[in-house]
């Protein structure tokens, strides 16, 4: 750990952290002082705030991933036909409809091909 000496020989990745900190502590009266430079080097070794942030950042992955999907089979499900997409009780002029489908055709499309690239990942 604190040795200075790495696995494959040299210094290990946290011996500049433990030389701050060693420093540091030699030098104050009060240890309390050297707060900032011990979090320094626990982070180092244990990489808890890096572990916590990989794991935000995975879980929002998967987050927009679910909403992707649930998105995708909504817009299929609507192209397909098998969704009811209108009941008659609102009259919609043709434009409007029109406006509405090459909308959905748009987002179908480039959902299609972002879930494409996701599968190649």
């Amino acid at each position: 750990m604190a040795s200075g000496f790495g696995w494959g020989g040299g210094r290990s990745r946290c011996f500049s952290y433990w030389q701050e900190f060693q420093k540091c502590y030699a030098q104050t009266d009060e240890p309390s002082d050297c707060r900032p430079q011990n979090e320094d080097y626990l982070e180092c070794l244990h990489r808890t705030k890096d572990i916590q942030r990989a794991q935000a950042v995975k879980a929002e992955y998967v987050r927009q991933l679910e909403h992707h999907v649930k998105e995708q089979s909504k817009v299929s499900e609507i192209l397909s036909g098998g969704g009811i997409t209108n009941v008659g009780l609102i009259k919609r002029d043709k434009p409007e409809e029109e406006a509405r489908s090459r909308l959905w055709r748009r987002r179908y499309l480039s959902r299609s091909i972002l879930s494409d690239e996701i599968k190649m990942v």
